[in-house]
């Protein structure tokens, strides 16, 4: 039968402690852990051992010599060993999420992360590598340096670390110091306490202030996980427990013992452990102690939110204030509801009529006793005692008309989870405060940097969490640590991978590439669906074409144009051009870019391609843009060139050889006759030598450029309506042929406001109807005339139509044609 679980409790005052039992044989026998400095990462987790190099030791193998940072499951069981070659070390310590943190006495700072030897490091600076660091004190989410010179140097976000060096503190030898985490500080900045000779100061980012403190020197200062207390340990043997804000003091005992301890830690927020070579004193409340004795062995104290965990070579004891509810279940003489209906489920077990008197007894508070007893086995490390606690709530609940069985079910699945967990191969003796302030999801990452994968794959869907992290970890594992065949193991990856959602083959073919696998990872990263993830690491790996093809067949443009500007960077000019000749979308991408960038590329691809007419064009362009003639002139003749070459582009290139040739024309014009020319049209440098009076210049450039007559005469109807040189279209209006319609002449004219020339035009117009130059008289206000080409045409509704527009002697003179028809007939 199980031990009752008051057998490990230890009365501390009025208070009760529990001292439990969790491993034994931890360490070997010939690992003497005086030898070596400990640190403990938070909710039960992983240990890491340093040797002490102040200490001698005797070496009994060679290869034990080499200094190493050994990390342990508090079962003892050895999950990593990291050298650390020629490192002084400074400070070890755990992030939350159990990264370990190394810092070396020159400044350097090393995070290895999911208990591998991968880590990334970083510097802190502020004269660290100058003065030294001495020490470091680690919290959560951050630590503090202590240097040489006393300055202190805070890093409070592991993620994006960014040292910062806090306010100048006196000078004089630190006996000892603690950190307040930033989350327990008032100013939100991380605050430390330093013991100078006999007070203690209080340092943060913006002063250095002294508490006033005359009972020093303090050998040993610790802070509460809660960040409320401070425990002083005074030369003279004292413990002081006072405020963190050195308000007020809460208690006091004396050790009675001449040596001081070896360290003084916070068990949870309300005792305090004093620990030498093979004893412990348990401080609690109004001073009042409890001497733990009988440890066969060095004792280490490793702290965590919730008790201390207590390390020998022989064991790992857990030791903590006994919880409320168990307290209430198994306190002497108790005769809470719960302890009652607890004693019930016994009865019945062993068919006694006493059961039902209990349950009678406490009726009206059985929902309170069910409530207690499934807390009570949260709380509970022994299997027998949680069944016990659970058979009790389940008794008392089925007898309940109404429960809501929610916490009932859920502490089920929490305790076959902590169980499964505590297990000493495992070794991760969760509280269950622990367990709810690491988060399930937490812990089975921890399980996964153990290599616990298939533990870890049961909880998951014990719990219905995602599983794609564990898979994608065991398959980086097998990268690194397996040599066989590469195809052999991208298949038994991949066959293991399948139809998992959310694997990331990237992350596993980037392992596979650092650790010098190019082929393995490009055969994994073939089975990775986002191509985003792809690309970049097939870059690296040198399959610069495969990833331009993975980005084309994704349709991001972003991505694609991001391995084009790669490609380009690496590869010579003509091999970048090979790559994307065959890929028109890459090349569509590239031309695009290109125009606005970088067109002496575009020229290369253009040529390359045989794309004579895209190359002339761009030559062309340039040649627009030039601010002077020469140079467009020499661009045209590299485009007259490129296209010269190829009987299929004859027609383009003589366009352009008539635009040189009308340049250096446009270039003499404007040195002659100061006007501007350049840039304007054959026919609109015709125009304006005509508007300009140079006749005989506009001729040259119709004869030069084959302009035809019909062409020249309307540019020249234009430009002499336009200088309103009506005498030269008079002149014009003589002639008897005209490449134009005379009827244009007359549009213009009269358009520019000259009856009298237009109508000049009106009898040249001998291909209109009657009734057309009838109209064309009167536009010029010519009525009469309108009259004389009626009578000519012996049209009397004509005659009468106009007579009703004449007036005065027109209109007599409309009345006489009119007569005069009439009389002809």
């Amino acid at each position: 039968m199980s031990k009752p679980p008051t057998a490990n409790w230890e009365r501390v005052g009025d208070k009760f402690y529990r001292r439990l039992p969790i491993y034994t044989d931890v360490f070997d026998a010939e690992l003497e852990l005086e030898d070596y400095a400990i640190a403990g990462a938070p909710y039960s987790g992983a240990v890491a051992l340093r040797r002490d190099e102040t200490k001698l030791y005797a070496v009994r193998n060679p290869q034990a010599s080499k200094p190493t940072i050994d990390i342990y499951s508090c079962a003892g069981k050895l999950i990593r060993q990291i050298n650390c070659d020629k490192d002084v070390l400074a400070g070890l310590g755990w992030s939350e999420d159990e990264t370990l943190l190394v810092v070396t006495n020159n400044g350097g700072v090393r995070q290895y992360a999911d208990l591998q030897s991968d880590f990334r490091p970083f510097s802190l600076g502020h004269g660290a590598e100058e003065h030294g660091v001495k020490a470091c004190k680690f919290w959560s989410t951050g630590f503090v340096a202590l240097l040489g010179n006393n300055e202190l140097i805070a890093v409070t976000n592991y993620e994006e670390p960014r040292p910062q060096l806090l306010a100048s503190a006196p000078k004089g030898a630190v006996i000892s110091w603690a950190v307040i985490p930033p989350e327990y500080t008032s100013s939100r900045s991380v605050e430390v306490l330093l013991a100078i000779g006999d007070t203690v100061y209080v340092v943060d980012a913006a002063e250095c202030e002294d508490r006033g403190l005359q009972a020093g020197p303090f050998r040993h200062i610790s802070v509460s996980p809660n960040g409320r207390f401070v425990a002083l340990y005074t030369d003279d043997g004292k413990v002081w427990v006072i405020g963190s804000d050195f308000q007020e003091r809460y208690s006091e005992y004396q050790s009675r013992v001449k040596t001081p301890p070896r360290d003084l830690q916070w068990c949870g927020n309300n005792a305090v452990a004093l620990a030498w070579e093979d004893e412990v004193h348990l401080v609690g409340p109004d001073g009042a102690a409890n001497k733990f004795d009988d440890y066969r062995s060095f004792v280490h104290l490793v702290p965590d939110i919730d008790g201390i965990r207590i390390l020998t070579s022989e064991a790992c004891e857990f030791v903590q204030k006994v919880p409320d509810s168990t307290g209430e279940v198994f306190r002497f003489g108790s005769r809470s509801p719960a302890a009652v209906l607890l004693d019930a489920i016994a009865q019945l077990e062993e068919k006694s009529p006493k059961a039902d008197d209990n349950i009678q007894m406490i009726r009206p508070n059985l929902d309170e006793a069910v409530d207690v007893c499934v807390k009570a086995a949260g709380q509970e490390y022994s299997i027998h005692w949680q069944k016990q606690l659970l058979k009790a709530a389940s008794f008392g609940k089925s007898i309940l008309d109404l429960y809501n069985s929610d916490d009932f079910v859920e502490m089920t699945e929490v305790l076959r989870v902590l169980n499964a967990v505590r297990f000493f191969k495992v070794g991760l003796p969760l509280t269950y405060e622990q367990y709810v302030r690491l988060t399930p999801e937490r812990l089975v990452q921890r399980l996964v940097n153990r290599q616990e994968y298939l533990l870890a794959l049961k909880i998951s869907e014990y719990l219905h969490l995602p599983v794609d992290r564990i898979y994608v970890h065991w398959a980086r594992q097998k990268v690194r640590s397996s040599s066989g065949d590469e195809s052999a193991m991208c298949e038994e990856i991949v066959n293991k991978l399948k139809g998992t959602r959310g694997i990331s083959f990237e992350e596993i073919a980037r392992t596979a590439f650092d650790e010098g696998r190019g082929t393995l990872a490009t055969e994994l990263l073939a089975h990775e669906p986002r191509a985003g993830k792809q690309v970049p690491l097939l870059l690296n790996v040198g399959e610069g074409s495969l990833a331009l093809d993975r980005a084309i067949e994704s349709g991001d443009t972003d991505l694609i144009f991001y391995v084009l500007l790669h490609l380009k960077k690496k590869l010579p000019l003509s091999s970048f051009f090979r790559a994307i000749n065959s890929r028109p979308v890459a090349t569509a991408i590239i031309e695009a870019s290109a125009v606005d960038q970088d067109q002496e590329m575009l020229k290369d691809l253009y040529y390359q391609d045989d794309r004579r007419l895209d190359g002339a064009n761009l030559l062309m362009s340039e040649a627009l843009s030039a601010s002077e003639i020469s140079p467009a002139i020499d661009k045209m003749k590299s485009a007259v060139k490129l296209l010269r070459d190829s009987k299929e582009f004859t027609q383009q290139a003589t366009a352009i050889e008539d635009a040189q040739k009308l340049l250096r024309i446009q270039e003499t014009f404007e040195r002659d006759l100061n006007e501007s020319y350049i840039g304007l049209s054959v026919d609109q440098t015709i125009s304006k030598l005509m508007k300009t009076g140079n006749m005989k210049r506009s001729q040259r450039v119709q004869t030069e450029f084959k302009v035809n007559d019909k062409t020249f005469a309307w540019i020249r109807l234009k430009a002499l309506v336009s200088r309103r040189d009506w005498r030269e279209l008079e002149e014009t209006a003589k002639a008897r042929k005209n490449p134009i319609a005379w009827e244009s002449y007359f549009n213009e004219i009269l358009g520019a406001g000259n009856p009298k020339v237009a109508s000049a035009f009106i009898p040249k117009c001998t291909t209109l109807t009657v009734a057309e130059r009838i109209e064309m008289w009167v536009k010029c206000g010519m009525v009469v005339k309108a009259g004389e080409e009626a009578l000519k045409a012996k049209d009397r509704a004509a005659l009468e139509e106009l007579r009703l527009k004449a007036s005065g002697q027109g209109m007599l003179d409309i009345d006489r044609m009119i007569a005069q028809l009439q009389k002809g007939r």
